[in-house]
């Protein structure tokens, strides 16, 4: 059985749990980060020199950083459904994958403490504005692919669709005013029908 680390409300840990549960990979997640800790015991660090979350263990393999689990559980357990054996089609959903974590995480993560995580004494609206128009002007890129198509990944749901899928809940459930992108509130509903994102994707923010 896989054991996943960290905390269920983690955005990097939903990547994988939302994987695993698609592909039907029986697993244990242990509570870790945050207030639950654990991050900073030798044996975790021992697994995860960061000593951030998610970490995984597949027998005696042990892995770290989201992107690169979710992408190890579609090459061992989901070659015939999540890991398109087409190098330019994989590629094609590796980019939106690694856009989400290199190009979308920063504006969205000051608009999601500013809003949800600090308490309201704390919180920056000058960060949120920016915040706000980076994530717009990011999102309206998804927004035109998904005019041509109904998944990041292509015409199936797939690995490209996992990271910036973990995203989209915060965004459309925030009190926060969003440009309209019919083509990405349209994918959104899409997701919103698969059981798995349900379960470990759309919990409570905080």
């Amino acid at each position: 059985m896989l054991k996943i680390w960290g905390r269920a409300n983690s955005t990097n840990v939903k990547k994988v749990l939302w994987c695993a549960a698609e592909l039907e990979l029986p697993f244990e997640r242990i509570d870790a980060g945050g207030a639950y800790g654990v991050v900073d015991e030798p044996a975790y660090r021992a697994m995860n020199p960061n000593g951030l979350i998610p970490c995984l263990q597949d027998g005696d393999f042990v892995l770290w950083e989201s992107n690169a689990i979710v992408r190890y559980l579609c090459a061992k357990y989901g070659r015939d459904s999540l890991y398109d054996d087409d190098p330019a089609a994989r590629a094609d959903a590796d980019k939106w994958m690694d856009w989400t974590t290199s190009s979308l995480a920063s504006p969205f993560r000051d608009v999601f403490w500013n809003t949800v995580r600090l308490p309201a004494e704390q919180r920056d609206d000058k960060a949120v504005e920016k915040g706000l128009a980076g994530c717009g002007a990011l999102l309206a890129m998804a927004d035109r692919t998904l005019a041509e198509q109904p998944f990041l990944s292509g015409s199936a749901w797939g690995m490209g669709d996992i990271p910036l899928g973990c995203f989209a809940y915060a965004w459309f459930e925030m009190a926060i005013e969003r440009p309209d992108l019919p083509h990405l509130a349209a994918w959104y509903t899409r997701l919103q029908a698969r059981p798995a994102y349900r379960q470990h994707v759309m919990i409570a923010l905080t």
